[in-house]
């Protein structure tokens, strides 16, 4: 054979190289030839057998199913030489993309090198055999993630680390400066009893220890308390109304109206706030109740992937996102009172729409697999939306189904003046519009113009991509005109203010 004729000095210790392709569930089934075709085109493209070269490394195919062939060869050409298979895995990426755009099949997204590295299916299996829902590699980049999230310097990233409960392992150089870092599952030991290390760069790109300084290095002009980014000459007036947690959210609710504009900005920038964004949402993921933390996990690790590009990131505009990371953070955990989840609500409902605004801006830049990952995360913030709006929403309709009539109608004209002809229409008719009423009531009481407060909210960008536009301005009304958000526990109050809940006057909902 080939391999042995190299002589034991010049032995390769990887001879065999080993490649599975397969058609998606929904393509059509390949013939044998059509199959043989692919099997040609792919050893080609990788430099094992190129077209009309006689000293080509052998080969064979194998057809396991219908829907897939494993291709294995020998890496030692007829003239003994090794084949030059740098960058096999992008060559065969590439040629299957221009088959599947040929042949009519499912085309998957181009990658352009920026991705983490995906387990090994020896790690997938050593979690399984454990009873691990995530291999160590995905425990791992959730934890430096959520480390990174806001981290004001280096330090206190270790300092999260270590409090995370991982073995961090740091490379001294001479001079005494850290060089480099690598984490451990506490208790995962090799064969020979040694922790399974994995460097920051086994994780995801841009957790080396020089991309994770560059990320710092804005922390050094980040105000040092939270706040608003959206600004209001009344103030905030949350004092004493809301927890820690209500505050951070709300905090990341404004960061985010806020970065949807930035992402219009020069793509420096946008890009700064696309990779900030990603750690508000590690920090909601680390913070979250158990109900949420599910899918703002999976929104997080979704997000992962869309918050890293070749498009270099300009700190310094997205620090206002950063910030909110933090503070979410420092917050701690939310709880499902009904001020936190209210504040919840208004966070994620903000967030959905800024991770679709960089879905946007992904695919405009043809970034393909980014912007796919950014929308399945939106996927995953929509259904921490629901989990986290549905008592608050609850107690909101049924206090605007309470609105006595005068009131009731003084709303719904505001409603038309701010929106009018058919979207205000719409807008009267959706099942939210009950709490945007009460939500308008409530404002109007507190002094503001209900006109007025409609128009600020839609000027607040991206409704277009809602999935119910009346919800998630309820949530900017209250937001802009600093309501206390609806307890879940406790009846409202009624007063005699114009508007006031008083069932004993409640008009019959109209439909």
């Amino acid at each position: 054979m080939r391999v042995d004729q190299r002589g034991p000095r010049r032995r390769l210790k990887k001879p065999v190289w080993h490649c599975s392709v397969r058609t998606a569930p929904e393509d059509r089934w390949l013939s044998d030839e059509e199959w043989a075709e692919v099997a040609r085109r792919v050893v080609a493209a990788t430099g094992i057998a190129e077209d009309g070269d006689p000293d080509g490394c052998r080969w064979v195919a194998v057809r396991h199913a219908e829907d897939h062939i494993h291709i294995a060869a020998t890496i030692v050409r007829g003239d003994l030489r090794k084949a030059d298979i740098e960058f096999d895995f992008r060559r065969a990426q590439a040629e299957c993309r221009t088959i599947e755009r040929e042949w009519g099949l499912r085309q998957l997204n181009s990658g352009d090198g920026t991705a983490a590295k995906e387990p090994t299916n020896r790690e997938k299996h050593k979690a399984q055999r454990l009873g691990e829902a995530d291999t160590s590699r995905q425990r791992l980049r959730d934890a430096v993630r959520q480390a990174l999230a806001g981290a004001n310097d280096e330090a206190e990233f270790f300092a999260r680390l270590e409090t995370a409960g991982v073995l961090i392992n740091r490379k001294i150089g001479p001079s005494g400066d850290t060089l480099g870092y690598s984490v451990a599952v506490i208790g995962e030991r090799d064969a020979n009893g040694e922790p399974v290390w994995f460097g920051g760069y086994r994780l995801a790109p841009d957790l080396t220890l020089p991309k994770i300084r560059r990320r710092l290095a804005s922390a050094e002009n980040r105000p040092a308390e939270p706040r608003s980014a959206v600004g209001d000459s009344g103030g905030r007036r949350r004092a004493g109304r809301r927890s820690p947690a209500a505050e951070a959210r709300l905090r990341a609710a404004d960061s985010a109206l806020e970065g949807i504009d930035l992402l219009r900005a020069e793509p420096e920038a946008a890009a700064g706030v696309v990779e900030a964004t990603g750690e508000v949402l590690d920090a909601l993921a680390a913070t979250a109740l158990p109900t949420q933390k599910a899918e703002l996990l999976a929104a997080a690790r979704a997000y992962e992937r869309a918050s890293r590009s070749y498009v270099r990131a300009a700190n310094t505009d997205s620090r206002a996102v950063r910030a909110a990371a933090r503070a979410v953070l420092s917050s701690g955990y939310s709880t499902n009172r009904g001020p936190d989840a209210a504040a919840a609500a208004t966070a994620l409902s903000a967030l959905v729409l800024l991770v679709i605004a960089a879905s946007r801006w992904h695919a405009e830049r043809g970034h393909r697999q980014q912007a796919a990952a950014a929308r399945a995360a939106a996927e995953h913030l929509r259904a921490a939306y629901r989990k986290a709006a549905g008592q608050p929403m609850a107690t909101l309709r049924e206090r605007g189904r309470q609105l006595p009539a005068a009131v009731r109608d003084r709303q719904e004209q505001a409603v038309r003046r701010a929106v009018p002809g058919e979207g205000g229409r719409q807008l009267l008719a959706e099942p939210e519009f009950d709490a945007l009423a009460a939500a308008l009531a409530e404002a109007e009481a507190a002094g503001h113009d209900p006109t007025a407060l409609l128009e600020r909210a839609r000027s607040w960008r991206e409704l277009g991509t809602a999935d119910s536009v009346t919800a998630v301005l309820t949530w900017r009304v209250r937001h802009i005109a600093k309501l206390p958000h609806p307890a879940t526990d406790q009846p409202a109050r009624a007063t005699g203010s114009p508007a006031s809940i008083a069932p004993s006057t409640a008009a019959p909902r109209r439909r």
